[in-house]
C-alpha cells in the first residue's frame, strides 16, 4: 500500500476522532500499526500536523461566530470575553506541554499507555457526568475566568496520550458549570490555539526529515482530515444537544480493553 493511501486512511481516522471524546491518538496508533505506518520516519510529525486539517474545519464551521467575535474585541464586549476565556484556558497545557513534550513523545506514546488512558478516561467521563450533569451555561463567552482556568487545567490531562483533549476539556467544562453542548463548543474553540501551537511545534522539529513524498502524504492527510472533521463536528454537536456522553465512555472502555488484549497478544507494540 502506498504512503499516500495510508495517509488518506489516517486522515479519515483523525477527522472522525479528533473532536469526539474517544482519543484520536489511540485510534491513530491502532490504524498506524495495522497499516504499518509507523515505518514512516515522520509518523509522529504526520499524526500531529494533520490535526491542522481538523482545526481548520473548526474555524470554517464557526467562521461566522469567529468573524463576529473579532469585530467585538474591545474590552467588555462579547468577542473580548470569548477570546480572553480561551487564552486563559490555553495557558496551563501550553506551559506544561513545552516542558514535557520530549518526555511525552519518548516515553508515553505507546499502545499500552494509550489503552490504559482510554479506560481511565472512560470511567472519569461517567463519574463527571453523574456528578455534574449535562445542563448548565450554554454561552461560552459568558463563562468566568475561574471556569476557563478550570477547563484549561483539565486539558492538561490530555498531555497523557489516550486521555483525549476533547474528553478532558468537556469534562472540565461540565465540572466548571457549562452544559454539555457549551462544554463541547468551548472544547472546539480551545482546540484552535492548542492544536495550531502543537502542530507548528512538531512541524518545525520534523521538517528537516521530510522529502517530497512525505509532503504529499501530509497534504493528502491534511485535506481528508479537514473534510471528515467538518462532518464529525456537525454531527457531534447535534448529538450532545440532548444526549449523554456515556455511550462514548463505554466505547472508550471497550476499545481500551481491546487495545490491551492486542498489546498483550503481541499484535500491537
Amino acid at each position: 500500500m502506498s504512503l499516500i493511501i495510508k495517509a488518506i486512511i489516517m486522515g479519515i481516522v483523525e477527522g472522525l476522532t479528533e473532536f469526539l471524546p474517544v482519543s484520536s491518538t489511540g485510534h491513530l496508533i491502532i490504524a498506524g500499526d495495522f497499516l504499518n505506518f509507523k515505518g514512516a520516519s515522520f509518523h509522529i510529525t504526520f499524526e500531529i500536523v494533520i490535526q491542522l486539517g481538523a482545526i481548520l474545519a473548526v474555524i470554517f464551521y464557526y467562521r461566522e461566530k469567529i468573524f463576529k467575535s473579532l469585530l467585538n474585541l474591545a474590552p467588555g464586549k462579547s468577542g473580548f470575553r470569548l477570546w480572553s476565556n480561551i487564552f486563559i484556558a490555553f495557558i496551563p497545557s501550553a506551559l506544561l506541554g513545552v516542558l514535557l513534550n520530549d518526555y511525552i513523545e519518548t516515553y508515553l506514546f505507546s499502545s499500552f499507555t494509550v489503552a490504559i488512558a482510554l479506560v481511565i478516561g472512560g470511567v472519569l467521563m461517567i463519574l463527571v457526568e453523574n456528578a455534574f450533569g449535562r445542563y448548565g451555561l450554554n454561552e461560552i463567552e459568558k463563562a468566568g475566568f475561574g471556569q476557563s482556568l478550570l477547563i484549561g487545567i483539565a486539558q492538561c490531562l490530555a498531555l497523557f496520550p489516550g486521555m483525549s483533549r476533547s474528553a478532558s476539556t468537556i469534562m472540565g467544562g461540565l465540572a466548571a458549570g457549562l452544559s454539555l453542548k457549551g462544554a463541547a463548543e468551548f472544547s472546539f474553540f480551545l482546540a484552535i490555539p492548542t492544536m495550531i501551537a502543537a502542530s507548528l511545534f512538531s512541524l518545525l522539529k520534523g521538517i528537516g526529515t521530510m522529502g517530497v513524498l512525505e509532503w504529499q502524504a501530509l497534504g493528502a492527510g491534511f485535506l481528508v482530515s479537514f473534510v471528515v472533521a467538518l462532518i464529525a463536528i456537525d454531527k457531534f454537536l447535534s448529538y450532545v444537544s440532548n444526549r449523554s456522553l456515556k455511550p462514548f465512555a463505554y466505547y472508550r472502555i471497550i476499545f481500551g480493553i481491546v487495545m490491551l488484549f492486542l498489546v498483550l497478544s503481541g499484535y500491537l507494540k
